[in-house]
């Protein structure tokens, strides 16, 4: 059988990892620096060096798998294209005026979010359709025209048309859609139905605004990519991770991106739930910490925490039903992540407070931390474990060295300096502070769903969890530290366990009891046909395709809903009882009130046949850089504790803490007093148990 494999690329701030999963089952690696300029760059040159380790043509690639930050990075650094908005007349400022919430009553320092389209961009055109369905007024032609010609004018790049009721019946929208396409091809358009037909017009507004302003970057970006990839001699389709961990056709990316602004990470806690599974845990929290942000995810009972609505803001973006209105809004399937702007490449400075705090501004992967010696010139978190002798002489499989006297050198000077203290307390500072911040995130995903981390285990992973995972475990309570195969690379190896997938929304709003069956089955079948239709255009036959269904219910008078899977026959009856158990464990108390149906939902995955499996996982053994058998390493703040050095391959028994271990891909930090054992599946296991 001809040598064949799955080329699977995450873009990170600092560094762009690869994994490379044979036919034969074996898996390389690499991790080479991103190019922010130029994204593309990274994974050319990165895809060479992989494929000339595994001894593969180019040819031989059957997926390339691709998880990206620039819709993310577009959205944070405020970057996208300038947008335009068309509405009905008089619903201009749904945008603005959102839900009317702030995210903390009491929180003086909010600043409301910018609205990602001005005022003077927001155009209204006479129209209406009503609640039923029914349309009272056509939609203007002449307004639509006018307002295309306005934008033209003004440079808008990017317009979102979304109607008052268009969920019920989208033929005005689609309207408008159609003569502003033919007037004005040169701007793009986005059509909110296509991205979310149902109820609720600020979500609804937003989640197509967010579309808009992302669509020509992301558009640009991965047609490029194509573009190299073609030229590189790749002939093997271009598969885009989405926000929910799965994987979607680079074509559906270009249209459709704000399925995709968490791409890459959630791809990670896909991986963390297939491992979980092999492991035997069924309640962990997945922690991923890279060069610009870190994020945590839940898996509970098996089952990685998903949801249907996600706002993306800076400093710390959670997709939590209890924390709203912080940043844009976005109604769309996806891994529940809480994420904060704090990574290995995080800046830390002083306030005009005088107070130390770190992030949400990084260094990236351009200049970099200082210790890369790539221009940096402000410490971050990089340079402060530098100095705390956490991390080696260089990274990245030996690519990168790391210069110490100058990270010693900034953060005495700007750091140490100015706050009274030695080099090393300001560095541990930072590091404590660093650990704070990412505490947060873990606490959004456990504590805030009631949950106690104390009962959970941790999976860390990423270029950096590692470094910090113990120190985060022992802040919690969390006995137990999971560290996986390749844990630098894990999101990458954990898009090979994600599946092609597409999903399918129907509004459905009526009481639970009387919803008309028939209506229910017809619009099950018309999203099954969508569904396997749209899988079947890429190469996958139905025979592949598995289907999995959920309906939105909530009280009746509530506006907040959950979504409760069911299968076979459409049974009210059942699906009140799931409705009320899965009620009481979200919120502590059993209703009794009428339940209302709003929407329904449609998952359709597509396995392929070369699926990473952890239990027969295969990575060629490759040497670390480790060169030291001790270094001195600050585990308190002023006490140094003479550490072994260990490279990560050598690792066949149980060890004691203190220990560094020391890998191509990552560097593991292992405290005093912690167990550390090697399992089947290639992953390290710590008990922090008595740990100091």
């Amino acid at each position: 059988m001809p040598l064949t494999g799955r080329l699977s690329v995450d873009i990170g701030g600092t560094f762009t990892d690869l994994v490379l999963l044979a036919n034969n089952g074996l898996t390389f690696s690499a991790k080479v620096s991103s190019t922010p300029l130029a994204p593309e760059d990274a994974v050319i040159s990165g895809m060479a060096e992989l494929l000339d380790t595994a001894g593969m043509p180019t040819s031989a690639l059957t997926e390339v798998l691709h998880g990206t930050t620039v819709g993310s990075n577009t959205l944070l650094q405020k970057l996208g294209a300038r947008t335009g908005l068309i509405t009905t007349k008089g619903f201009r400022d749904v945008l603005e005026i959102g839900r009317l919430r702030t995210p903390g009553m009491f929180d003086l320092t909010w600043d409301k979010p910018e609205p990602l389209v001005a005022r003077r961009y927001r155009l209204e055109v006479a129209e209406r359709t009503h609640a039923d369905g029914s349309i009272s007024i056509r939609v203007d032609t002449n307004g639509i025209l006018a307002a295309g010609a306005f934008f033209r004018d003004e440079g808008i790049e990017s317009v979102a048309i979304c109607f008052l009721n268009s969920y019920t019946n989208p033929d005005n929208e689609r309207a408008a859609a159609r003569m502003f396409s033919r007037a004005f091809p040169e701007i793009a358009v986005t059509v909110s139905v296509d991205v979310l037909p149902e109820a609720g017009e600020y979500e609804r507004t937003s989640t197509a605004v967010v579309n808009a302003y992302v669509l020509p970057a992301l558009r640009f970006y991965l047609a490029r990519l194509e573009s190299r990839l073609r030229a590189a001699g790749v002939k093997a389709p271009l598969l885009i991770g989405n926000s929910n961990g799965g994987l979607s056709a680079s074509a559906t990316a270009q249209r459709r991106p704000v399925f995709f602004i968490s791409s890459g990470r959630s791809s990670g806690a896909v991986g963390a739930e297939r491992l979980a599974a092999v492991l035997g845990e069924p309640n962990l929290v997945a922690f991923d910490m890279g060069g610009t942000t870190a994020s945590a995810a839940l898996v509970h009972r098996g089952v990685l925490s998903r949801t249907h609505e996600y706002e993306f803001r800076a400093g710390m973006s959670v997709p939590s039903r209890f924390i709203k209105a912080g940043g844009y809004m976005m109604r769309v399937p996806t891994v529940d992540v809480a994420e904060v702007g704090n990574g290995a490449g995080s800046i830390a400075a002083i306030d005009a407070a005088g107070l130390l705090t770190v992030g949400p501004l990084s260094a990236g992967a351009a200049p970099g931390p200082v210790c890369y010696s790539h221009g940096g010139s402000r410490p971050t978190v990089t340079d402060a474990n530098v100095v705390l002798g956490y991390l080696p002489p260089q990274l990245a499989g030996g690519s990168l060295k790391l210069d110490v006297e100058a990270a010693r050198a900034v953060i005495g000077e700007t750091l140490g300096r100015p706050l009274g203290l030695s080099i090393e307390a300001a560095a541990f500072g930072v590091r404590e502070i660093a650990n704070a911040n990412m505490v947060r995130a873990i606490r959004a995903v456990t504590v805030e769903r009631g949950l106690d981390p104390r009962e959970l285990t941790l999976l860390a992973f990423g270029g950096s969890g590692p470094v910090h995972a113990c120190d985060l475990a022992r802040t919690l309570g969390i006995a137990r530290v999971v560290f996986p195969p390749a844990p630098g690379v894990f999101t990458a190896m954990g898009m090979l366990a994600g599946s092609v997938e597409h999903h399918e929304l129907r509004s459905a709003q009526a009481r639970l009891d009387r919803l008309d069956q028939w209506r229910v089955d017809a619009l099950r079948h018309e999203m099954r046909l969508a569904a396997t239709a749209a899988l079947a255009a890429q190469g996958y036959a139905a025979a592949t395709v598995s289907i999995s269904e959920q309906v939105d219910l909530r009280l009746d008078g509530q506006d907040a809903s959950l979504s409760i899977p069911f299968s076979g026959a459409f049974d009210a009856a059942s699906l009140r009882t799931a409705f009320i158990a899965v009620y009481r464990d979200t919120y502590g108390y059993e209703p009794t009130d009428a339940i209302e149906a709003v929407a329904l939902r449609l998952r359709a995955e597509a396995r392929v046949s070369d699926h990473l499996d952890f239990t027969v996982l295969k990575i060629p053994r490759t040497q670390s850089t480790a060169g030291e058998e001790k270094r001195l390493v600050y585990f308190e703040r002023t006490v140094t504790t003479d550490t072994p050095i260990i490279r990560r391959e050598s690792v066949a028994a149980t060890l004691v803490g203190p220990a560094i271990i020391e890998g191509a891909d990552t560097t593991i930090v292992i405290p005093p007093g912690a167990r550390v054992e090697p399992d089947a599946t290639g992953s390290l296991i710590a008990t922090l148990e008595g740990a100091s």
